[in-house]
């Protein structure tokens, strides 16, 4: 760790403690004592963005809820790793429930964390591979708390060495490449684009913007930050708004064992609903 005497800004512990109870209240992520160097080096950034001095101010900034200050503080300590196809083993899983459900009805799948619109855009290829077709009777709620990388997933513009592990058939299919002032970039299909829709979510509030039920729920890698309760609390307001027969996949690392009340393990971190709340959603149907 830097030596603080060396540090741009005076940073204390009591300054680190504050910001991991802000962060926690605001977004449920837990923060232990190895993230201070992380957290320092993140929130420097906006001090300096906002010309404040010391952390102190900065922190006292945002206990008087300024809004949009708070939306650059949660942006600033959210990971955004992801990329395409990430946890391909999931995929073909996916397809086959998506085969299976057929083209009777629309389909609803809510990306939870879509980041930079990797995951998103994965799951519209694989629809669009299972039904054949660009227009796939699915509709993609793409959401995250993070306003930056909403922007850019909506975007759907990638450096050449984001997209270098798909094979040569998928970029021709699903990309268009850049040319001019976008040159040594690719875009996503606009038929993508069409099936998805991104929008500003905060997993801790206390009501979400979707209104139909869903038939698949991508959350993964998200859970990782929080603490099994918030866990818990959030699984809990999921199993609600999935369909009887939908599935929730989760990360590689992630095991919801405590919410076997809601949810119980199908595969390889893909659950789908208890017994009992698929009795209750099949009887609401």
């Amino acid at each position: 760790m830097k030596d603080p005497s060396l540090r741009e800004f005076h940073f204390t512990a009591q300054d680190f403690q504050l910001v991991c109870k802000l962060i926690y209240d605001h977004a449920g992520i837990s923060l232990n004592a190895s993230k201070q160097e992380l957290v320092y080096s993140r929130l420097s950034r906006r001090l300096r963005a906002t010309g404040i001095r010391t952390f102190s101010e900065y922190l006292k900034l945002l206990e008087r809820n300024d809004a949009q200050e708070w939306e650059a503080f949660a942006n600033s300590l959210t990971t955004n790793l992801t990329s395409f196809f990430r946890e391909q083993h999931h995929f073909p899983l996916l397809a086959e429930q998506l085969k299976k459900i057929g083209d009777d009805r629309p389909i609803v799948i809510w990306c939870s964390a879509s980041s930079t619109g990797e995951e998103p855009y994965s799951i519209a290829m694989t629809a669009v591979d299972a039904f054949n077709s660009f227009t796939p009777p699915v509709k993609i709620i793409a959401t995250d708390l993070d306003t930056n990388v909403l922007e850019t997933a909506r975007q759907g513009l990638y450096a050449l060495d984001r997209v270098e592990k798909l094979d040569e058939a998928q970029l021709k299919r699903f990309f268009l490449r850049g040319d001019g002032v976008q040159q040594g970039s690719v875009k996503v299909r606009p038929e993508l684009q069409n099936m998805i829709t991104f929008q500003k979510l905060n997993l801790l509030d206390a009501t979400w913007p979707i209104r139909d039920k869903v038939d698949v729920i991508f959350c993964r890698n998200v859970m990782i930050y929080f603490d099994k309760d918030t866990q818990l609390a959030v699984l809990k307001k999921m199993a609600p708004l999935l369909r009887a027969d939908g599935l929730l996949y989760a990360g590689h690392s992630e095991n919801f064992y405590q919410a076997e009340a809601y949810f119980k393990l199908r595969s390889k971190t893909v659950y789908e609903l208890s017994a009992q709340l698929k009795a209750v959603q099949t009887d609401k149907s």
